[in-house]
This record gives structure tokens, sequence and C-alpha cells, in this order.
């Protein structure tokens, strides 16, 4: 009979998830995340000799309901606002066996979640929740609930979030291991303190159980017939009115302090128009376009992180190579414009491109020192002797950023972008910006075939 030993696996589900091929797959799974040791110290590095002397150990723990993971380890990150966000770090090993029951519960999981939830789903993208939320300002939600959820990943009430996984989850083995990690605890300056709500973020467990307890809350959306997109925590809805934004804020707010147990952020949360409004890094600057969709650019706070990390990559004195800096400034910017090329900031973009290119110079006008050592590397790069001739007194100048902006009519942009390899923003950024227009053309041309 199904329990009468425990020392046995319950179910299929938690034979797979014990099953070497899927630890193996999620060992390399945080291999490949890195992260930082938890509270035993252990790296990443670590984690296969730790398994070959300990997992046959620790699997029958878990099959006999004894298991007990470590405290998680707590970090605070800052935050835009100024405040700082709460993670919880597990130990490696607790990471491998979260990873390992992603991987058999996501499946699972997957069939029951909203068509309008976007975050830490396969196949699914922020790009895509901006793209759907341009979409409803094109198709006239002209209004926009933006809900600010406070502390949302430390106030999961745990009784709920468990009365939502048994309803999809039979297995007593996983539920359990469910419960116990989130009662793990946490563990702070030295101080173990015991964990009576919340999921920690920080391990892979985490995202997989925030979008269970959102699920009730996007399915009463949809029963109420509202357009919205929701990533993780943050959700939009949008409206026609600003009647409408400001009922359906109301009756919402009641819905998720009620019903969910979750504590809304009423000075964050507000119902306006949605042309100027933010999501997920993004401010909507239009409600439509030639492509169909609204446009939007990025937010003004993450410009401004965007100058501060190239100004600090580029800082002259940082005493790394040139080689090193621009792979680095390099790595930045693709990975910045990856995100962020679905927006449209060409004018200003030409314009930081300058920017980035004189602060190069710069760098590389700091690196080479003095006029002799100046005078052979630019000759080297091919600089003519007709502009060397034009500033040989300045050769010795160490007014950085004037001969920097000296610097560019010898120095070219073709010098930098072909032989040091600098990447031009203003090509990756077109090149990136029309592949996501095309996929919006191909999008609508999907969406108006459904229609019709």
């Amino acid at each position: 009979m199904k329990g009468e030993n425990p020392a046995e696996p319950n179910t299929e589900l938690c034979r797979k998830m014990l099953s070497p091929q899927n630890l193996e797959v999620a060992v390399q799974n945080v291999k490949r995340n890195k992260g930082s040791a938890g509270v035993d110290g252990m790296e990443v590095s670590e984690i296969d000799e730790y398994m070959e002397g300990n997992w046959t150990r620790i699997e029958e723990q878990i099959l006999a309901r004894k298991y007990k993971p470590k405290p998680v380890k707590r970090v605070e990150i800052p935050k835009d606002n100024g405040g700082v966000r709460l993670l919880g770090v597990p130990c490696v090993i607790d990471r491998v066996i979260q990873q390992a029951m992603v991987q058999v519960l996501s499946p699972l999981f997957e069939p029951t979640f909203s068509e309008y939830s976007y975050g830490f789903r396969p196949g699914r993208s922020a790009e895509d929740a901006v793209r759907k939320a341009q979409e409803y300002m094109a198709e006239g939600y002209k209004h926009v609930v933006d809900l600010d959820l406070s502390k949302f990943f430390d106030t999961v009430n745990h009784d709920y979030l468990m009365s939502q996984v048994d309803r999809t989850l039979e297995d007593k083995d996983i539920r359990r291991l469910i419960y116990v990690y989130l009662k793990s605890g946490v563990m702070t300056s030295g101080c173990m303190m015991e964990t009576e709500e919340g999921t920690p973020q920080g391990g892979p467990l985490s995202p997989l159980l925030s979008n269970i307890y959102l699920t009730p809350y996007d399915k009463e959306l949809e029963k109420r017939g509202h357009k919205f997109v929701r990533y993780a925590d943050d959700c939009n809805i949008f409206t026609k009115s600003k009647y409408a934004s400001r009922r359906v804020k109301d009756s919402v707010v009641r819905f998720l302090e009620g019903r969910m147990k979750l504590k809304v952020n009423m000075e964050k949360t507000e119902a306006r128009r949605a042309v100027g409004s933010s999501f997920l890094g993004f401010t909507f600057i239009s409600a439509r376009s030639r492509e169909g969709l609204g446009l939007c650019k990025p937010k003004t706070n993450k410009i401004e992180q965007f100058d501060q990390k190239v100004r600090q990559i580029t800082k002259r004195n940082r005493g790394v190579s040139a080689e090193q800096m621009i792979k680095e400034l390099n790595a930045y910017l693709r990975g910045w414009l990856n995100y962020y090329a679905r927006g449209n900031f060409k004018k200003w973009l030409a314009q930081k491109g300058q920017w980035i290119r004189r602060r190069v110079r710069q760098y590389l006008w700091k690196l080479w020192k003095k006029a002799g050592a100046r005078k052979k590397h630019l000759l080297k790069l091919g600089v003519s002797q007709l502009w060397i001739n034009k500033y040989a007194k300045g050769l010795a100048s160490n007014r950085y950023w004037r001969m920097a902006g000296c610097l560019g009519a010898g120095l070219t942009n073709s010098i930098l972008h072909e032989k040091f390899g600098l990447l031009s923003i203003e090509e990756y950024y077109d090149r990136k910006h029309k592949e996501r227009r095309e996929l919006d053309r191909t999008y609508n041309s999907q969406m108006e075939f459904i229609f019709f």
C-alpha cells in the first residue's frame, strides 16, 4: 500500500527526481549558474567531489523523509530606489536538490499557469512581457494599474502556498521536501532565524513556488476579463478609461490582501495613463507605432546605471590592459543592448557611442603614459604623421579628457572598432532593433491570422 514503507519512493515522480540522469543535469545547471557559497562555505567547484562521497547518505535521508536542509545565507542586494533586496543563498548541495526538483515539477505545473504570466518560465522572457504590454496599448488600453507587492518573496504565506501545491502534486516525499525548504531558516550575522513565511530569493525552487502562489491571482484576473501581464511579482493591468483603472486598482488590492494574504505597497501602486508608465526597466513613450505596437525606451534610472557602469569599466587608472578593459566593456554593452534593443533610443545611443569612444581614447592615452610611447603606438596603429606633427607638443600632455577629444581625428572610430575590437553600439543596436521589429511583424501577422 502507498506510504507503508517510508524508505521507498511513493511515486514515480520522486524516483525520477533522484535518478542519475536528472541529478547530472541538475549539477550542470548549478555549475552553469555559479553563485556564491552558502553557510557551509562550499563552492560550486567542489560539488562533484562532495556528491561522490555523500550522495548515497543524502538520498537515503530524502527517501526516509529525514533530510534537513541547511539554513540559507542572508545577502542584501542594493535596489534602484535605494533600498535593499533580501536574497537567501542556499548551500550548493541544496541548490542541486532544488534544481532536481524544479526539473521534474516544472512540466507538472506549467499547464496550470496563466498564459499572461511570463516570469521564470521556459520559452518566455521579460521582453515577451513588455511586447504584450505594448500590444494592449496599441489596442486602445490607454490606462494601467501598476501594482507593487511589498516584499513579496519574504511574505509568502506557507499554508496558502502548500495548499496550492497540494492541488497538483500528489507525491508526499517531494511535498515534504518543499515544506522543509520553506522552513529551513535564515542565517544572518551568525544568528539563526526561523522562517515562518516567505520563500527566499536565491535558490532554484523560489521562482517556481512564486508562480504557483500567484496563479490563483492570475486566474482571478482572467475570470474578470482583465487585460494584464505579469512577470514574477511585477504586474500591470490595462484598462480603457481612467475610471476603470481606479476601480480595478481598488478591487485587486482587496483581493491580494484578503484572499492572497499579501501586502500591497500603496505608495508605489498607482492607476495612471499607460504612456509614461514603466514596466521591467522600460518606459512607454507612445501607444502605437508603424509596427503596430507601442514604443518604449529604457527608464531614466537604467540609463544612469548604464553611465555609471561604463565609467567604472573605463576608469583611466584601473590598471588593466586595454584588451581586458575593452573585453569587459563589450560584454556589458552587448548584454545591455540585448535587453534594451526593443526600445527606441537611436538618437541618444549615437551620442552615447561618441562618449564611450572618447572614454576609450582617454584610457589609451593614460595607458601609454609618455610622449615617445604615445607616438610609437599611434604610428603602429596607422595614425597619420600629419596628425602626429599637428599635436607633437601635446603628446606629453596629461590633460586626458581634452586630448581624448583631439584624438578622434587621428585614432578614428574605425581604428577603435577594427584594431581594438571595440563594439560599435550603433551598429549592434541597429541589428538587434531590426530583429525585434521583424519579430513584432511576425507576431502581429500571427495574431491577425488567429483573429480572422
